[in-house]
């Protein structure tokens, strides 16, 4: 091997047997395995039949053999037991034929992640490149000359603060009486596809509700204005506000993921009746609010208020259910979408909801900074600034 020391060649072998599972095969003129060995069971082969026709057993050799050139190789072959390999075909002595197999799932695996992220990329730059065409229709010498080219970034720019202001400015004040509401707001890229809002439905009764469109910029940031604005403005026909279930389930026929750049979303909706403390709430696929009980000056319990049914968009006859809680005050209400605790550390491990839920419950000694709080902590967790994910938080304190 390349005039090396027996000794080396023969390291350099035990370290590709140690490092690929190996298996082999020998094939004589007549195309019948004559002999097998190695890990075949690896590689779901354990059956081989010796003296059987090979092309029978293994499909992919028909055609191969006797081989043109030697050595010959099938990169990337799926094996019956899910393992990849590369498959190695050499002529032997006396016209028979070797066939070597070395393990590369691994390495396969890895690549198909790296053509996942090139497509995501893809998409990304589809939409991108949608808002520039617009830009170009008014521009049309925005390739030949450089200026043109700063011009058109200039005005996308302006047009996506534009978009971002306006998106900010649908949110809803924070409140104080007759109890306390306020949030925060920050989404990972300029636009994001969360949003949330509360209102009074009439003199007794308060809707709240957090959604998440799924993705990020201009699609998933129209959406969330879109269902924000029809429940705010109770646009949807045919629905008790007062029931979840069924302003939920009348946002999943409204929105099918099919009529809206296959789109969907989480949302939680609530409606709290103040004079009771009733909270009657549903969920579709969002993470569920937690209710921290005391005056935040000791540590407090924490409830998950937790609620079963499909992101609103996937399946147009997907039903909901309403549950119902009593909140006792004092307390704090936590509404959220998954990017508050959906964080990843710099060694790529990820933060634990308990680990999250437990934080929420510490003691807190000024409660006006506790949502400025919980937003550095998830940085200092992430390691950076700018999130992965919008970070949206509602506080409901009773």
């Amino acid at each position: 091997m390349f005039d090396l020391p027996v000794r080396i060649s023969e390291w350099l072998l035990m370290m590709v047997r140690s490092q690929r599972t190996v298996a082999h095969l020998l094939i004589n003129g007549e195309l019948e395995v004559i002999m097998a060995g190695g890990e075949l069971d690896y590689y779901g082969l354990p059956a081989l039949r010796p003296h059987h026709p090979a092309c029978d057993q293994l499909p992919f050799l028909e055609g191969l053999l006797p081989l043109p050139d030697s050595p010959f190789l099938i990169h990337s072959m799926e094996m019956p037991s899910g393992r990849v390999a590369d498959i190695h075909i050499f002529d032997g002595d006396e016209n028979t034929a070797w066939v070597v197999f070395l393990d590369v799932t691994v390495e396969h695996g890895n690549a198909q992640k790296i053509q996942q992220k090139a497509y995501d990329m893809t998409l990304l730059s589809q939409r991108e490149a949608r808002l520039i065409a617009k830009l170009e229709a008014a521009h049309r010498d925005l390739t030949q000359s450089r200026e043109a080219l700063l011009r058109a970034h200039t005005r996308l720019q302006h047009e996506l603060r534009d978009a971002e202001r306006y998106v900010h400015a649908i949110l809803p004040e924070p409140i104080t009486r007759p109890f306390k509401v306020d949030w925060i707001f920050e989404p990972s890229t300029e636009l994001g596809g969360d949003s949330f809002g509360y209102h009074w439905i009439d003199s007794e009764h308060f809707a709240i509700y957090l959604l998440d469109v799924c993705g990020h910029g201009v699609g998933p940031a129209l959406l969330s204005v879109a269902v924000i604005n029809a429940i705010r403005s109770a646009a949807l026909p045919n629905t008790d506000f007062l029931s979840p279930e069924a302003v939920v389930g009348s946002l999943n026929q409204t929105f099918q993921m099919e009529q809206h750049d296959n789109l969907y979303f989480t949302i939680w909706y609530g409606v709290y009746h103040p004079s009771t403390g009733r909270l009657r709430y549903t969920s579709a696929g969002h993470p569920p609010p937690i209710l921290v009980g005391g005056t935040g000056e000791t540590r407090g319990n924490a409830v998950p208020l937790r609620a079963e049914g499909l992101p609103v968009g996937l399946l147009k006859g997907a039903s909901y259910s309403t549950e119902e809680c009593t909140l006792h005050g004092p307390a704090r209400l936590f509404i959220f979408s998954d990017g508050v605790f959906e964080i990843t550390a710099p060694d790529d491990s990820m933060l634990e909801f308990e680990t999250f839920e437990e934080f929420l419950t510490r003691p807190v000694s000024e409660s006006a900074a506790e949502l400025e709080e919980i937003l550095r902590f998830a940085r200092e967790v992430h390691g950076a600034e700018t999130l992965e994910d919008d970070f949206s938080i509602v506080r409901m304190t009773i």
